[in-house]
Order: structure tokens, then sequence, then C-alpha cells
């Protein structure tokens, strides 16, 4: 069966400081839409929401605008930005480069869950 969605009407959305997420699910798929400003990190803006020392979600993801820099739990660094796609697994801090926002699309399915408040 088709199933067809916009991420302009998503079916959930996440404000948490300098960013926010919107999903949509279709079946099994988990889709993200992460709009990332200016001085956005995940321990600083994300950390308190999901109650780990790092983000411990897997992406899969496409960056439309804007540059992030990621630091992975052994130390390894990268910067990803406009066209590049990435595979990028649990363990990890990031943060904005510049001053332009980041426009991440995420495919993993990890999403659902992210910037969740634990209770």
């Amino acid at each position: 069966m088709t199933e067809i969605k916009s991420i302009e009407k998503p079916d959930d959305r996440r404000d948490f400081p300098r960013g926010h997420i919107e999903i949509v699910n279709l079946g099994d798929l988990v889709f993200a839409k992460a709009t990332f400003e200016p001085g956005w990190r995940w321990t600083e803006s994300v950390k308190d929401l999901a109650g780990t020392e790092l983000c411990e979600v897997h992406h899969n993801g496409y960056v439309a605008e804007g540059r992030m820099h990621v630091l992975t739990r052994d130390g390894a660094e990268q910067e990803v930005g406009p066209g590049d796609v990435f595979i990028l697994p649990p363990g990890h801090d990031a943060w904005i480069v510049g001053e332009e926002p980041c426009v991440v699309y995420d495919f993993a399915g990890g999403m659902g869950e992210y910037a969740k408040a634990k209770h």
C-alpha cells in the first residue's frame, strides 16, 4: 500500500533549546527533519531531555543546510555540511558550526525517541 505524507504537516514536533524536530511516521519508517540554530550543542540542548551523557540515537542522515561538527565517544571528529549523507552510531556529541541554521533529514528510525523527556 502506498503511503504519502508531507514533512510540512508532521505527526509530531519537539522543541528544545536552539532547535526542533518534526517527525512523520510512515508504516515502519520514522522520518525526521531536524533544525538546529547557531549555538546549538547536543550536550547543552538535548542532554537533560535524553537523560544520557551523549546522544545514544543512531542516525542515517542527509544535511540540507548548514554545518555540524560531531565528536564520538572514542574521540573521532567529523564535520558534515550541505549535500553530505552520513551514518552516525550512538555515543556522540554534536554542535553547529558557523552562524547558519543546520537542517538535517534523518531516516534511521531512532528519531522517534529523540528529545523526548524521560520520566
